[in-house]
């Protein structure tokens, strides 16, 4: 058994190249052989989103904090709250980020195949991204 505690690995600022806006990354934990899952905590800054990607194995998002939203290619802009659990199916093209008013957090877990989890796209335009602010998380 290994135990990894919290902040053994520094947050970096999220490549310009994946992300547009302020995002900070955090690794939580690597894949082990066979093990193939990786996590990380991604922080972003109010307007902060990724590049439209796609993943080879799938990705799963935990929202810890904030109001984010989600885009899959062709379908609506939809908004993530604290709580939510959000499954991105292998080879979906889709971008997600904070609203534009509110920051968010999210744990992202994915599979490494051949060694790769994501295939970054073009960014996320203006035109794409939504202005209109965001209300704050439902009450559960």
């Amino acid at each position: 058994m290994d135990i990894i505690r919290s902040g053994a690995q520094a947050a970096t600022p999220g490549p310009a190249d994946y992300f547009t806006g302020s995002v900070r990354v955090e690794p939580l934990f690597q894949p082990r052989a066979p093990a193939r899952a990786l996590g990380v905590s991604v922080a972003f800054e109010p307007g902060a989103r990724t590049a439209w990607h796609t993943h080879p194995l799938g990705q799963t998002l935990i929202v810890t904090a904030g109001c984010g939203l989600i885009q899959l290619w062709g379908g609506p802009v939809e908004a993530i709250h604290p709580g939510d659990v959000v499954w991105i199916a292998p080879g979906e093209k889709h971008w997600h980020g904070a609203a534009p008013n509110m920051g968010m957090v999210h744990l992202a877990i994915q599979e490494q195949q051949d060694g790769k989890t994501a295939d970054f796209m073009e960014h996320v335009g203006a035109d794409q991204y939504p202005s209109a602010p965001v209300r704050h998380a439902r009450a559960r």
